[in-house]
């Protein structure tokens, strides 16, 4: 008996991690073919003619969008997930975000419509950022709250390994994609298929999702208490101190994945003069590293606090803050794939740990909520501009200003770190 109880809940543990790791690795896949459109394409196809730089800005600008739809995302998506469940909600937050994705597909161009292809862009991107506003907070509760006794780092840290299965199926459809179109072809047509693309990944990850249970957490409030009325007055009235320190932990991450992917791709393309192909190549052998520091510190948050971790992850980011203007700006190829792999890792420290060590910040009747607003608030202050201003900053001053900007960002996290003592292990 004991031994068959075993294989289920093994069974059960294994759709559990599958469904938290395939449904973040949909939702950032889609999320980066934007990231990525967004540095290549989209400022000569969205945007009226002008300067290089500016046009880029302007599309940089429409990727901040999501992350201001983020906790809009996350105060819809945490309340529901809150008072109804974890499963129905993260199903809703995956359909929301395959449909945006989906459209930007059949967008117009600037030539065809002017100003309403920015438009229409902008407005489906509020909708990939207000679906995944609701997807990491419940990826991540579904995962640490069907966590055993000692595992809940690891666990944690399966939703977090959706960015760079995410990454780098987007970044490798890309580049395919520009190895066997011409540039004309890509520019007319090809960057589309991405996003067509995305309906086939969002029905695998909608399969994956409804196959699984609502987690124990969540039926023990049922049993227990009434839900929260109202999730959001209630995080904001009795959790202030874990919301404004959450919401600080949460920032060098962000900086770091939008600098080392969006901003590197943008920079290397144009100021540096390597191909799309290349530079591509470069992030893709890079991010590795990305999901070897996930699973390192998550093994290690287990074994010490993800606190200890995260802590660790943000000193370390001083330091890539400091490298990045010799190796990004060496004019080697390798020391800027050295310098992109050594960021990665270290993201991974601030990153991985995350999954695990928001949720605790937060009683189960209002974690879906808690959870999500910090990361996605967080997202906004970390990553939302930080493209804009790291391309000002470079226009301006070089990369050693970037670099400096990534450093105060470590510095954000680790204070809000230094904030936060209480957790919550239900």
């Amino acid at each position: 008996m004991t031994s068959n109880t075993s294989v289920v809940a093994k069974a059960s543990n294994r759709r559990v991690l599958g469904a938290s790791l395939v449904g973040t690795a949909v939702e950032f896949y889609d999320f980066y073919i934007y990231a990525t459109a967004a540095a290549l394409v989209f400022p000569a196809l969205f945007f009226p003619k002008s300067s290089d730089s500016a046009q880029l800005l302007q599309s940089y600008a429409t990727f901040a969008v999501a992350f201001f739809a983020r906790p809009v995302g996350a105060a819809v998506f945490g309340h529901f997930g809150d008072r109804i469940g974890r499963k129905s909600t993260l199903v809703a937050s995956l359909m929301m975000m395959g449909v945006s994705t989906f459209l930007i597909a059949f967008l117009p161009t600037y030539a065809m419509v002017g100003w309403v292809a920015p438009f229409l862009l902008c407005l489906l991107r509020f909708g990939q950022g207000f679906g995944l506003g609701g997807e990491w907070g419940g990826a991540a509760l579904l995962a640490v709250e069907n966590a055993p006794p000692g595992w809940r780092a690891r666990f944690g840290m399966f939703p977090q390994l959706g960015a760079p299965s995410g990454f780098i199926a987007a970044n490798g459809l890309f580049l395919i994609l520009g190895l066997v179109l011409t540039s004309e072809d890509f520019l007319a047509w090809g960057w589309r298929l991405p996003f067509l693309a995305s309906a086939i990944l969002v029905g695998v990850g909608l399969w994956v999702r409804l196959r699984i249970g609502e987690t124990p957490s969540f039926q023990k409030v049922l049993t227990d208490e009434a839900p929260s009325h109202v999730p959001m007055a209630e995080v904001f009235k009795r959790h202030p101190g874990a919301l404004l320190g959450g919401t600080f932990a949460a920032v060098a991450c962000f900086a770091i994945f939008y600098l080392s992917t969006a901003f590197a791709l943008g920079y290397g393309t144009t100021t540096l003069g390597y191909s799309r192909e290349t530079f591509l190549q470069v992030q893709l052998g890079a991010i590795v590293f990305l999901a070897a520091g996930i699973i390192a510190a998550g093994y290690a948050a287990d074994a010490s606090s993800a606190r200890r971790v995260l802590m660790a992850g943000c000193l370390g980011t001083l330091a890539v803050g400091a490298a990045m203007a010799a190796m990004m700006g060496s004019g080697s190829l390798l020391l800027i794939w050295a310098w992109l792999s050594l960021a990665l890792f270290v993201m991974g420290f601030v990153y991985g740990p995350l999954g695990a060590f928001l949720p605790s910040l937060f009683p189960a009747r209002v974690r879906y909520t808690g959870a999500s607003m910090v990361f996605n608030v967080g997202g906004i202050i970390g990553g939302g501009l930080t493209p804009v201003i790291a391309q000002t900053l470079a226009n301006g001053g070089g990369l050693a200003p970037v670099g400096g900007y990534l450093a105060a960002a470590g510095a954000v996290s680790f204070l809000g770190l230094l904030m936060l003592r209480r957790s919550y292990s239900d």
